[in-house]
């Protein structure tokens, strides 16, 4: 019983984690704003370092979800942007919209299709070039 109420219990939290409630913005909308080099834009990628290594959307940053709220202050002079946040397919996402909002992030946005919805997409990709 108490493994049943333990199993039960991580599911939904994992839910809670996913249903962000920020809200979306579509591929087409940030590659608009990508290619127009907008100034109040910072792409947020939290995947792993070799996650990101291994292809991301072009001019983002990264920062692991797992270590985003350790250095939460890298970003504090983006506080006032339009903070778009991907993940390969949504769960850390909704974690790391969590810790930003909590830190007082207000334009905080989540890629609609994270990662996997833009590489399927077929649109551009960096890599770094180590990997």
């Amino acid at each position: 019983m108490l493994r049943v109420l333990v199993v039960s219990l991580a599911v939904l939290l994992s839910g809670l984690a996913c249903a962000d409630g920020a809200p979306k913005v579509s591929q087409e909308q940030l590659l608009e704003r990508i290619q127009g080099e907008d100034s109040e834009l910072v792409v947020l990628d939290v995947r792993t370092a070799k996650e990101f290594a291994d292809g991301h959307v072009p001019g983002a940053i990264n920062i692991s979800h797992d270590e985003l709220e350790s250095r939460i202050g890298e970003l504090k002079q983006v506080r006032d942007k339009d903070v778009v946040v991907y993940c390969r397919s949504g769960r850390r996402t909704g974690i790391a919209l969590g810790i930003l909002e909590r830190a007082g992030f207000k334009r905080i946005y989540h890629l609609e299709g994270d990662y996997l919805g833009w590489s399927a997409a077929g649109r551009a990709i960096e890599r770094d070039s180590s990997s």
